[in-house]
């Protein structure tokens, strides 16, 4: 009878070649273990939360529990605490005992949003720039490339991945004040930055060539760590997107 390779396998090996895959095993095991899983009220937030951010709940819409319920697959109880924490982040509007409905938009809302990103990121560039080592500007380049390979998409006219680019604009100018040393203010950064994003969404504004050259600009100080010269492209970034959302007739439909 023919001998199978573990019968031809002398003793000592076969018992190192058990014990190694037992190890590994055990190390697949361990990290399984370790893997954080999301509670069922966590994801139904993000997904909540996203949904009103990248504007698939519509300003003023009214989020009845029964209905939404359906709709998330979460419990009534669950979505009413999760409806009242984003109340807390001002994305929706609790009525009390009429409900909750998707926070409304204005001009004004957008302007007072656009002037605490501008002085939050301004301020975070600065220390950031100081502070950023050559892993920063790596995080910076690679953030940078993501986006300016998505812009390119978009200029030739293909608009299916506006989500994607909303979070790589988002990914790239987060990367820029991430060495600012400060986890409170880009906390509060990033909640601002949600908001402001709701409005490009909504508007479905891109500006093209200047806004791509302007995330240039950006990239280019950040390598020679001029603050300065990203602090003044930074508010003009902010103000012009701001004057063309404003200016737009999207505010009809």
């Amino acid at each position: 009878m023919r001998r199978s390779s573990m019968d031809r396998m002398p003793r000592d090996t076969f018992s190192k070649t058990l014990g190694k895959r037992s190890s590994v095993a055990r190390r697949q095991e361990a990290i399984r273990a370790a893997a954080p899983v999301m509670p069922v009220g966590e994801t139904t937030y993000r997904r909540v939360r996203a949904d009103i951010v990248y504007g698939r709940l519509a300003p003023g819409q009214k989020l009845t529990l029964d209905r939404m319920r359906d709709a998330y697959g979460s419990a009534v109880s669950t979505l009413r605490e999760i409806f009242n924490g984003l109340a807390s982040e001002g994305l929706i509007i609790a009525e009390g005992s009429r409900g909750f409905e998707v926070a409304s938009i204005s001009p004004d809302n957008l302007r007072e949003i656009a002037a605490m990103r501008q002085l939050l990121e301004c301020d975070a560039l600065r220390s950031s720039f100081e502070a950023g080592d050559v892993e920063w500007e790596g995080r910076v380049l690679a953030a940078h490339h993501k986006l300016a390979s998505l812009e390119r998409q978009v200029a030739a006219g293909d608009r299916s991945q506006e989500e994607t680019l909303r979070r790589y604009d988002w990914e790239f100018h987060n990367a820029l004040i991430s060495a600012c040393g400060s986890r409170l203010l880009l906390e509060m950064h990033a909640g601002i930055y949600d908001k402001y994003v709701r409005y490009l969404m909504l508007a479905a504004v891109f500006r093209g060539a200047p806004v791509v050259e302007e995330h240039r600009k950006l990239l280019a100080f950040a390598l020679d760590h001029d603050w300065r010269g990203a602090q003044a492209t930074t508010i003009r970034h902010i103000q012009d997107c701001v004057a063309q959302i404003v200016s737009g007739d999207w505010w009809l439909s």
